[in-house]
């Protein structure tokens, strides 16, 4: 009984700490969010994006034209279509191999996300940059929805292969991977033009505070289960 409650004690543990991050991540959402709808951000938002543009020509990106096509090329990993397509494939895969359930959590951790987004956007409806000739856009600004769902599919997908990986080492790869791109597509959407730095790092931490919260109920889905609840 005892090594019972200590194991369940220990297992307890991540939860906790998981329980203190999201509490700052939605903390940090809630902050942004209130100070963009009060317009306090605007001066920062305007000067970032601004010191990212040629001189004389705010519809073009600083850098030569490589680097404004591998922009391009790098947030199209957070679009719509590229994630649908890279979490179907994954979510096949786990069916194929037995693991449903969590392929289904998977599926629902990132169409929640996603629908979390649009609401979010709706709400706020913030208007976009004036600088949106480099990239196509059909949405309001804030929260930043690349930065959003990419946040929760590569983040959950980092934490599953976490939970798999056999050493410490291939843990902080899959999950530093996961962090890594996340952040790559949030940064070229502010180079691009087409977000607000408050929209990315809004989007940075709903998407990462949904992934983890989705995370974390799993989780303690499992000690319920594993402990006869």
């Amino acid at each position: 009984m005892k090594l019972s409650a200590l194991s369940l004690r220990g297992e307890s543990i991540p939860a906790y700490v998981g329980g203190a991050v999201l509490a700052l991540l939605l903390t940090g959402f809630g902050m942004i969010a209130d100070e963009v709808s009060e317009g306090e951000t605007l001066d920062f938002d305007r000067a970032v994006i601004m010191a990212l543009r040629t001189p004389g020509n705010p519809v073009d990106p600083i850098g030569p034209p490589w680097l404004e096509e591998a922009a391009r090329d790098v947030t199209a990993l957070g679009s719509f279509s590229v994630l649908a397509i890279l979490v179907t494939v994954v979510v096949f895969h786990l069916f194929l191999i037995g693991r449903m359930r969590t392929g289904w959590f998977l599926t629902a951790s990132v169409v929640g996300g996603t629908l979390l987004s649009t609401a979010l956007k709706s709400f706020f409806d913030r208007p976009r940059p004036d600088l949106t000739g480099v990239a196509r856009v059909f949405t309001t600004s804030f929260p930043s929805g690349h930065a959003t769902v990419s946040a929760v599919a590569y983040l959950t997908l980092g934490a599953l292969l976490a939970e798999i990986a056999a050493t410490r080492g291939q843990k902080a790869f899959y999950l530093g991977a996961a962090v890594f791109l996340t952040v790559i597509v949030g940064l070229s959407r502010i180079y691009l033009g087409v977000h607000y730095p408050t929209d990315v790092l809004a989007g940075w931490s709903l998407g990462a505070g949904w992934a983890l919260a989705c995370t974390l109920v799993a989780h303690l889905i499992r000690l319920r289960a594993r402990n006869g609840g």
